[in-house]
Order: structure tokens, then C-alpha cells, then sequence
């Protein structure tokens, strides 16, 4: 048996993993605040809770059994999201808020560290660290404390990530992986690994930063206390795992000619590859899990902004994405842009802001749902343009993907799958789980433990194995998973295997090919708003 811990933004979610796949699943919800002058806020003395709550679902689920099967956990092992920190003093307590990666308050002093490389300062740390610099990027935001609270850095030891100050409860050491130290952007890119700080940058944090390791470590046993807590056996080996998108690209089997879409509190596209490329524009790039490298574009809102109208409209999310279902394509007009935090992928403007167009008064508030997933499909679209256009320009890639893996929550609701392959005209294939980022924390820690589920399960065919194999001419099983070797592709196969296959509707795609045109031309118009 694993056990799994994703601490995301919105939910911490802990799977046990047996033979066959997710034994248990539990869930506890997270709460962030959100304030004047762009800033997201969470109270990070609710995590370690979250995780124990979280715990305690899981144990209920698996009601008598409980017992012998938390007993029979052989790892631990984390997913876990990126971009959050706190500073904490040394003796484990948090010193403040955690600033969440979605806080875009550090505008001013993003301009200001990138005007400190120049003219073109901005471009250049995106060449160096594969990250944008701007006001949701981590080095403005230490830049901010540095400015508004130096008392705080002061007094601080660490700035870390949830699972950072989660995992050192677990074991009483401080560590972090190259997955999450590679996206805050302070750091060079280098094949040899995680390179250097880039000189200038981070100085101010150069001492709060904890060691990273790869991703796949044991940083060490399970502490007597949190094991009680979590009713599992004291020592067990905890894996530091890695970040929620490259954890999913490893548990929804996602390879260069299948870029992974993620939906979850916002949307992600992920593309694994092995050789690094300097970033295009619209898109970062970060460190691979086992290896290589993500091209990823990480938009502004998916499930937050559905959450976020369906609070407006007085009624719950799951009866919001019903409503949407009766709206026809093209939501009867009505286009939606969904930056209300600032556009990230593929635009990067931080001064964008959220819009709908189109609205009429025989307009309801499901033309309004249809077309907030719809502007969703639309920057995903445009990620995956950019990423083809950047590796078909270096002679690494090919000029269209295979097809699509799905991650998140998002995955296992129609309506999401429906519009995201009629607006793109690719097929998707979702595994049983539904949770690919644990699935791929599974998959860390079995590599760095040993403990190999599923060698008495059947491997499913069909779908599962046209995917594994590239039917239809594609890429065979190496170059499907780069990351994965043989025993871990079948490992996936074992506990999570393809179990639907979502093709777009011929009619649907034609529709929102004549669309297109349209939903650019808002897209532009909205943008141009916001200089």
C-alpha cells in the first residue's frame, strides 16, 4: 500500500493506493482570501489539519478494514502546489499569511527586477530561469516582502511551499524538490539539474531557501506523533514527491505527442519533453519529476472562476455546469474571458481583466456557464498552438498532438471533455481515478521505495493500450512516457488504467472552427483593455 498527500490550493486530497487502484479517498477543503490590491491569502496553520481531516475520510471510507489497511502502507509520498510560500520561523511557525501563487500584488516590483537586467530584463530571466517574471511570479513576491515586511524576513529561517512545512512535521527536517524550487523562477535552468540562483535575483533569500532534491528521494521515516495522528505506522519511508503538474504528467501517462490538460481551481497545460528549448513566450518551462522537462501553460482560472459564478448566480457549482449543458456551441453569443486575476497562458498580462461579451436580455446564467468553459478550451487551445509552433521551430517535435490525457478533478465531469475536444478537434483518454496527480506521487514513491503494487493485476487493453502504444502510426511505449521505465508504465497501467476515451463530435468541431474567429477577436479587444 502508498499513501498519497496532494496538498492543492483549493483541496488536500490523500488516496491509499492497493493493488487495484484507489483503495480510499479523502478530502478536506482549503480556503483562500481574497483582498483589495490583487492579494490571495491562506492560512497555512489550516494545512497540517487538512491533512489529518483528509486522513480521517479516508479511514471512514474504509470503515472495518481501516486498521489493517493503513497498517499495510509500506510510503508516503506527496503531490503537492507550487508557488505558495510562507515564511517560517525556525522553530516550525509560520510567520503570517502564505501568499498564494494566484496573489498578484508584487506588480511594482516585478517591473522593477526586470528592469534591473536591462531593456529587455523580463525576456532575459525568462531565457535564464524558463519562468515569467511578473507580479504573480515568486521572485516579486519575496521583492514585495522585502519592501512592505522585511521585520517578517528577518525573523524568518525558511520560505516554503505547503508541503514543505507539511513534510517537515513528518519527518522534523527541511527539505524541498526541483520541481517546486524550479518553478519559483529563481533559479537558472540547467540539463545537469537545478542550477544556480540567477545573481540578482534572489540574494535577498538566498539563506530561506531549503535544499532540493529529486524528486523521487526518501527524505526520511515517519515521526511516532504524525504517524498517530494519521493512523499510520511510525518509520515509514515519506518520498518528497513532487509538483501538481509534474506529478500529473506522470499519472495521466502524458508524453510529447500527448500533452496533459489539467482542470482543477485553475486549467494547465503540460507537455513532457526531454531536451530543454528556451521558452516560448506564452508558456514556462520547469523541471520534470524523473527527469527532462514541462513545457506548461498555466491559465488564469478553471474551476475557480465556474465556483466564482456559481456563488454569484446563488447556486452550487455541480447545478451551474447542468445549466451549461443546455446552452447550445458558441453559448448563443455570449463569449466569456476568464482573467480575473490577470491573463497568464498564453497572454501574460497582469493588467488583463475578466470580461463577457455578447450578453443579451433572453441571455441566462447557463449561456454564462457554457461560455465561462468555453474561454477556458479557448486559451488551452492557444497554449497548445504555441508549444507546437516553438518545438516544430527547433526540429523536436512533431506539428500536431496525437491526441490529449486529462488531469483533475475537471476530467470527470462531461461537460469539461465535451467542449475541450471539440474546441481543440483532439480526442482525450481519462484514467478510472480521476486523480492523476496522486497517481503520479504514487509512482515517485514506489520508484524511491520499491513497494510495487498491482504485479497480480491484469492489465487492461483497448483504449489503455492504444494510448500505451501509439495506435494509428503514433510514438511506441518509449516515447509515449519518456519519463517512465517499463515496470513504472506498467505500474501505472495496473493501479490506473484508461478507462474512457472522449472523441469530439465532427459537427461540434466545425462549429467552433467558424467560432474561432470571434472568440480571438474578443480575446485581443479585452486585452488591449487592460495596458
Amino acid at each position: 500500500m502508498i499513501l498519497t498527500v496532494d496538498l492543492g490550493t483549493s483541496v488536500t486530497k490523500v488516496v491509499v493506493w492497493g493493488d487495484d487502484g484507489p483503495v480510499a479517498v479523502g478530502r478536506s477543503a482549503l480556503r483562500c482570501t481574497y483582498s483589495a490590491g490583487n492579494r490571495v491569502e491562506q492560512d497555512p496553520g489550516t494545512w497540517w489539519p487538512s491533512v489529518v481531516d483528509a486522513c480521517q475520510e479516508a479511514r471512514a471510507e474504509m470503515g472495518a478494514r481501516a486498521g489493517a489497511i493503513l497498517g499495510a502502507v509500506g510510503a508516503l509520498g506527496f503531490a503537492a502546489a507550487r508557488q505558495t510560500f510562507v515564511p517560517v520561523a525556525a522553530d516550525a511557525t509560520p510567520l503570517g499569511p502564505a501568499l498564494v501563487w494566484s496573489d498578484r500584488r508584487a506588480a511594482t516590483e516585478a517591473f522593477a527586477l526586470a528592469q534591473s537586467f536591462g531593456e529587455e530584463g523580463a525576456d532575459v530571466v525568462r531565457r535564464r530561469t524558463g519562468v515569467v517574471l511578473d507580479a504573480g511570479s515568486v521572485a516579486a513576491k519575496f521583492a514585495w516582502l522585502e519592501h512592505n515586511d522585511p521585520a517578517t524576513l528577518r525573523a524568518a529561517r525558511w520560505l516554503l511551499a505547503p508541503r514543505d512545512l507539511v513534510a517537515w512535521r513528518l519527518i522534523g527536517d527541511v527539505t524541498t524538490d526541483q520541481t517546486l524550487a524550479s518553478a519559483t523562477g529563481l533559479f537558472e535552468m540547467s540539463d545537469g539539474g537545478l542550477g544556480p540562483l540567477l545573481p540578482g535575483l534572489a540574494d535577498v533569500v538566498a539563506d530561506l531557501l531549503p535544499d532540493a532534491v529529486p524528486s523521487d528521494t526518501v527524505v526520511g521515516g515517519l515521526l511516532g506523533g504524525p504517524a498517530e495522528e494519521l493512523g499510520l505506522a511510525a518509520g515509514i519511508p515519506v518520498v518528497i514527491g513532487a509538483g501538481d503538474r509534474a506529478c500529473e504528467v506522470l499519472g495521466a501517462g502524458s508524453s510529447e505527442a500527448w500533452p496533459m490538460v489539467s482542470w482543477g481551481t485553475t486549467a494547465n497545460v503540460s507537455v513532457p519533453v526531454r531536451h530543454r528549448l528556451e521558452p516560448p513566450r506564452s508558456v514556462i518551462v520547469t523541471r520534470g519529476a524523473l527527469g527532462g522537462w514541462l513545457l506548461e501553460g498555466g491559465l488564469s482560472a478553471a474551476g475557480s472562476l465556474v465556483d466564482w459564478l456559481a456563488r454569484l448566480g446563488g447556486v452550487d457549482a455541480a447545478s451551474l455546469m447542468g445549466r451549461a449543458r443546455s446552452s447550445p456551441p458558441g453559448a448563443r453569443g455570449v463569449i466569456a474571458l476568464p482573467w480575473l486575476g490577470g491573463a497568464r497562458a498564453p497572454w501574460w498580462r497582469d493588467t488583463a481583466r475578466g470580461a463577457v461579451v455578447g450578453l443579451s436580455f433572453d441571455h441566462g446564467i447557463g449561456d454564462m456557464a457554457r461560455a465561462v468553459v468555453e474561454s477556458v478550451a479557448w486559451d488551452v487551445k492557444r497554449c497548445l498552438e504555441s508549444v507546437t509552433e516553438a518545438r516544430t521551430g527547433t526540429g523536436t517535435g512533431t506539428s500536431r498532438p496525437e491526441g490529449l490525457v486529462l488531469g483533475g478533478g475537471g476530467a470527470s465531469v462531461a461537460l469539461w471533455p465535451e467542449i475541450l475536444t471539440a474546441v481543440t478537434g483532439l480526442r482525450a483518454f481519462r484514467r478510472r481515478s480521476g486523480e492523476a496527480a496522486s497517481a503520479g506521487a504514487a509512482i515517485l514513491a514506489a520508484k524511491a521505495t520499491g513497494v510495487h503494487l498491482g504485479q497480480g493485476a491484469e492489465v487492461r487493453t483497448g483504449t489503455a493500450a492504444e494510448l500505451r502504444t501509439g495506435a494509428g502510426g503514433g510514438a511506441g511505449a518509449a516515447d509515449q512516457a519518456p519519463h517512465l521505465d517499463a515496470d513504472l508504465s506498467l505500474f501505472l497501467e495496473r493501479v490506473d488504467p484508461v478507462d474512457a476515451e472522449i472523441s469530439p463530435d465532427a459537427t461540434t468541431v466545425a462549429c467552433y472552427e467558424k467560432l474561432r474567429p470571434a472568440a480571438d477577436a474578443a480575446a485581443a479587444a479585452v486585452i488591449e483593455l487592460g495596458r
